[in-house]
């Protein structure tokens, strides 16, 4: 079987190649997906995206399942457990941030209907497909991930910066950017 070719940031790790092939770039617009990404790459902050996706599954019971109104009901105790949860990255500050972050989500969903239609409200409601040449073409920050950072900012949202904004972009679909020469640049 011949080998695929895929963009440079995917190694022979399993769950690299499956998050690539499967999940990478394609549009979510699911609001408990959205939630989750807006967790772990909040999480991943300072770490490498898989040590968070070796984690995944670890955040997911952790967090119900990423239900915003379950995680938003989380008092001191359930955040105390989950400090102590080996299987997380017990760091406070992302932890407290993803218990806020429910509160925010759920006000913007009250206010947009959605937490889909507030966030592909940054991308005109259609993806950003980019087919840069190589890793070092794709940006870390774009106009619209300042944009999406500075409103959920406002919003009272914390771990959102323009750089965590642009990779749940990526993650989420909202902005396409493999590469040209990946088999999925070629997808429409």
């Amino acid at each position: 079987m011949a080998r695929r070719t895929r963009c440079g940031w995917v190694t022979d790790e399993p769950l690299y190649i499956r998050y690539h092939d499967q999940e990478w770039g394609r549009p979510v617009h699911d609001d408990q997906t959205l939630f989750e990404f807006l967790t772990l790459e909040g999480a991943q902050a300072g770490l490498s995206w898989l040590t968070i996706l070796r984690k995944r599954e670890n955040y997911r019971r952790a967090f119900d399942g990423f239900d915003p109104a379950k995680v938003a009901r989380f008092r001191p105790a359930r955040i105390e457990a989950l400090l102590q949860d080996p299987g997380i990255v017990r760091n406070r500050a992302k932890v407290t941030s993803a218990v806020e972050n429910a509160c925010a989500f759920l006000e913007v969903q009250r206010e947009h209907g959605s937490f889909d239609a507030f966030a592909w409200s940054f991308v005109g409601g259609k993806p950003i497909r980019r087919r840069p040449r190589s890793l070092r073409d794709i940006p870390a920050t774009s106009p619209e991930s300042d944009a999406f950072s500075k409103a959920l900012k406002a919003r009272g949202f914390r771990f959102v910066g323009s750089t965590i904004c642009y990779a749940l972009m990526q993650a989420c679909g909202l902005v396409d950017d493999h590469v040209q020469g990946c088999f999925l640049a070629r997808r429409r």
